[in-house]
């Protein structure tokens, strides 16, 4: 992985297929999952952009799908949830799913006994994977014993790994990653043929960023984390989703430019 003084990227293009990371992209972070607030004016641009696209606009988060649809309601955009568990290659296609193995409800239950001892810790189970927050003022305590019991738990969970973020850590399966989950949309009517662009924050969003630069697409960090794969940055979820609005309304202006045109 590489970086050092990242160029803007260029100007979104109608034969782009846009995969868009949520937390800490679109979205800013907050001390809880539930407590991330989505502007109106996001969700109208997401979909004025998924309409110049064509509908090659999807979301790809560690969220699960049904997750992402409350939030972006009425939305529901195609995507990939947890990390490529869940995939659903256009609006109403029934997700992908990954059965939990038995043993992630006691250990879910362990790391609850942590977080309480912990104001503002949190264990955040999405079914498949298991999530371990410490985002929150005053939770930091809890990551030293959150990482010893995920440790302590690959040997009950067959297949499964670790995967850290920003004040997180993960338990969830292998063989599955944002890179692989973006190869798979992209072989899907919807995506065929597009230049992917991928853009994310996180630890993450690395394998998405090296699977479109090796499909010769476009990779976006937004922040200042270092090393990263990514060829270009925006600096902040508000500069990008100010970003993605100017695209929005210039598709929208030239698309009505050329009806006045042809009219």
């Amino acid at each position: 992985m590489m970086q050092t003084d990242l160029p803007l990227p260029p100007a979104p293009a109608r034969d782009w297929a846009l995969f868009l990371d949520v937390d800490g992209s679109l979205l800013d972070f907050a001390p809880r999952p539930d407590d991330v607030h989505v502007p109106d004016d996001l969700v109208d641009a997401l979909a004025r952009l998924r309409d110049a696209l064509d509908g090659a606009l999807a979301l790809v988060s560690g969220r699960p799908l049904a997750q992402l649809d409350a939030l972006f309601s009425p939305l529901h955009l195609p995507g990939a949830g947890l990390h490529g568990l869940e995939l659903r290659d256009r609006p109403g296609a029934t997700p992908d799913l990954h059965d939990a193995p038995e043993a992630l409800d006691g250990i879910a239950e362990r790391a609850q006994e942590i977080a309480s001892r912990h104001p503002g810790a949190l264990v955040e189970n999405k079914g498949s994977t298991l999530a371990f927050h410490w985002r929150a003022s005053g939770a930091a305590a809890a990551a030293p014993e959150f990482e010893a019991l995920a440790h302590e738990a690959l040997d009950s969970l067959p297949h499964y790994h670790l995967q850290p973020g920003n004040h997180v850590l993960e338990l969830r399966p292998d063989g599955y990653d944002k890179g692989g989950a973006i190869r798979h949309l992209l072989e899907t009517d919807t995506f065929r043929g597009r230049t992917p662009v991928f853009i994310g924050d996180d630890l993450t969003d690395e394998h998405g960023f090296e699977a479109v630069n090796e499909l010769g697409g476009v990779s976006v960090l937004v922040g200042t984390r270092t090393p990263t794969a990514a060829r270009t940055r925006i600096d902040s979820p508000t500069r990008l989703r100010a970003w993605l609005l100017e695209a929005a309304e210039r598709f929208n202006h030239n698309s009505s430019s050329s009806s006045e045109a042809a009219a």
